[in-house]
């Protein structure tokens, strides 16, 4: 059985966690998209962890990850999340890269940092890892493939071809120093001795653990909001975030994806510009992402501010649906406990009228919060196993939540350990 785990917003959800959780009862466990530019924080008993690239369950032996054809593989970022993790006490975890993976290289990150320095003031808020300038290649049909990293001659006529293309945007657009085809051979000769023990095909690998009835997972990246056709548009990431995308991204068939767990914030947060409509400012702000988070809201990549605001139940009913959810996971509840009441985003307002349904991004940017107020609990929840233990108001909390969004909250987490959670449904 495969199930998919996603974010129904613009990510930092808690995905890492429930994929961890989950893992214990899973066999494999698949990345399908994105790349080291979003980070999953999880603790358990080796410690805490933000991972990058390598799927949320390595932290189980009996488990086997996969780095799936549609991921942006950094090789050398790869190699030392997995060192780190041995270094710290982790078991060695069992990890398959897909042959049909694509690189990141080096000269993707500088396009993307001379990039987001030329835009300035209009820039998109990047990671600067290299996902967008990775992606572009990708489709424009210049990149390096995993399996390509075996033949030499292949490797040296492409390199070649790359370089004539980038090098009249480094010379007369960026004024950069031009790239060396001999640089970039070596560059991808290295990545081929440090990830030759981990390449197979897994689509056939998980062709045969299907027929086995093997349990699946397929770990996402972001959120709904970030997924570049239903996403707030051009502020999206470059890979689809969402659980459609598992199929194609781990190379399954459509109809094997089961069940849809979409985490859900039980506040709202977000890293890098564009419209954000909840967002709150100033002490207020402060002090929901100071208590935020199981650190405080602070991008697990970038080490930024996340930009916080009330729980919008718009945007989140939009993300659940678009990511076709069958059940919710409702994450760090238990850091509202200060709150004497709790607003909730249940309507935009746009040019004086109130809609329900999630707006392109134009009148978006119009868009202002139309707010109901929630009385909150007053107290800490951490600790707390069963639903009905919750104080009242926290239960009527979840429960006008799962109202407002229109799907079923199966998953309450309450702290952020990895038994932190209460099983609803």
């Amino acid at each position: 059985m495969v199930r998919a785990i996603v974010g129904a917003n613009w990510g930092d959800e808690g995905k890492g966690k429930i994929t961890d959780m989950l893992a214990k009862e899973s066999d494999i466990i698949i990345r399908f998209q994105g790349g080291s530019n979003a980070g999953h924080t999880i603790i358990n008993d080796y410690g805490k962890f933000a991972l990058h690239l390598l799927p949320s369950g390595v932290f189980y032996q009996h488990t086997t990850s996969i780095i799936g054809n549609g991921v942006a593989l950094n090789i050398p970022y790869l190699i030392q999340e997995i060192e780190s993790l041995v270094e710290r006490g982790v078991p060695k975890p069992r990890i398959l890269v897909s042959d049909r993976a694509q690189i990141l290289m080096p000269y993707h990150v500088l396009f993307d940092t001379y990039e987001e320095a030329r835009l300035a003031g209009k820039s998109f808020g990047s990671t600067k890892s290299g996902i967008a300038p990775f992606y572009s290649d990708k489709y424009a049909k210049i990149g390096f493939q995993v399996s390509e990293l075996f033949d030499e001659d292949l490797l040296r006529e492409k390199a070649c071809r790359v370089c004539e293309l980038k090098n009249v945007l480094l010379e007369h657009l960026y004024h950069k120093p031009l790239l060396d085809p001999e640089e970039i051979i070596k560059e991808l000769l290295s990545c081929r001795d440090m990830i030759a023990p981990y390449v197979c095909d897994t689509s056939a690998y998980l062709h045969e653990a299907i027929k086995e009835g093997k349990n699946i997972l397929l770990e996402g990246q972001l959120g709904s909001l970030k997924d570049p056709d239903h996403g707030i548009y051009p502020m999206v990431t470059s890979s689809s975030t969402l659980a459609a995308y598992g199929a194609i991204g781990a190379g399954i068939p459509p109809y094997e994806i089961k069940d849809i767990t979409t985490v859900v914030k039980a506040y709202s947060s977000a890293v890098g510009a564009g419209a954000f409509v909840s967002e709150i400012f100033g002490d207020e702000a402060d002090e929901l992402r100071n208590r935020g988070g199981d650190g405080g809201e602070y991008g697990a990549t970038t080490g930024r501010p996340r930009r916080v605001g009330w729980f919008d139940a718009v945007a989140t009913r939009y993300g659940c649906r678009i990511q076709g959810t069958t059940e919710v996971a409702f994450t760090v509840l238990d850091v509202l406990g200060y709150l004497d009441e709790i607003p909730v985003c249940v309507g935009y307002e746009i040019d004086g009228q109130v809609t329900r349904e999630f707006p392109t991004t134009s009148k978006l940017e119009k868009a202002r919060p139309v707010l109901t107020r929630l009385p909150g609990w007053k107290c800490g929840i951490r600790g707390i196993k069963r639903y009905q233990d919750l104080p009242e108001n926290c239960r009527k909390y979840i429960e006008f939540v799962e109202k407002e969004i229109e799907a079923p909250i199966s998953m309450v987490s309450n702290g952020p350990g990895r038994d932190d959670i209460i099983m609803r449904k």
